[in-house]
């Protein structure tokens, strides 16, 4: 029997190859999938097959449905839209989705909701990149540039400084682009 890991494995080098490399944003269109419940996990009979079909089947919605709130915000600017796409997922504890709804605010220039969802990322995830990139440009943004290049020296510790994650912050701080 196949582990419901490679299956999840497998949905996301799939998302992998298939998503566009939408270049003008840090964001991540390819999401680690929520963690699956336990609820009413069956190892006898055909229930547990039921359930690894049921499984595979929510991490596709919750793909679908991020990448089109990705596509909502990124491609179209449609902030408002995207982040009701992303709310109605129902994970907003997931990192990647936490991250979408805090920049899709910060561009909206609500800056409070945008600083509680990074942070809501970073408790998800406290090493997500490009979480610490975003935080990093709305510290900027907010003239906190001395916060902006700590959250810059966090990003260079996780990914090194040929990600896409510092070379965008670094560029936020040195004032040369604004994301």
């Amino acid at each position: 029997m196949k582990s419901p890991l490679l299956l999840c494995a497998a949905l996301i080098c799939a998302a992998v190859l298939v998503a566009p490399d939408i270049a003008a944003a840090v964001g991540d269109d390819n999401p680690a999938p929520p963690p699956q419940s336990d609820q009413g996990k069956s190892n006898k009979g055909t229930q547990g097959k039921k359930d690894k079909k049921d499984k595979s089947g929510a991490v596709e919605d919750f793909l679908r449905g991020y990448h089109a709130a990705y596509t909502q915000i990124y491609d179209r600017g449609d902030y408002e839209g995207g982040i009701a796409a992303l709310r109605a997922l129902g994970h907003d504890d997931n990192a990647d989705v936490a991250t979408l709804i805090g920049y899709a605010s910060r561009k909206l220039g609500r800056y409070d909701d945008a600083r509680i969802w990074y942070e809501r990322a970073l408790a998800a995830d406290p090493n997500h990149a490009v979480t610490w990139s975003y935080y990093g440009m709305w510290q900027a943004e907010q003239g906190n540039v001395l916060k902006a290049r700590d959250d810059l020296e966090k990003v260079r510790l996780i990914c090194g400084t040929d990600c896409r994650a510092y070379k965008m912050l670094k560029e936020a701080i040195d004032g040369t682009v604004t994301y």
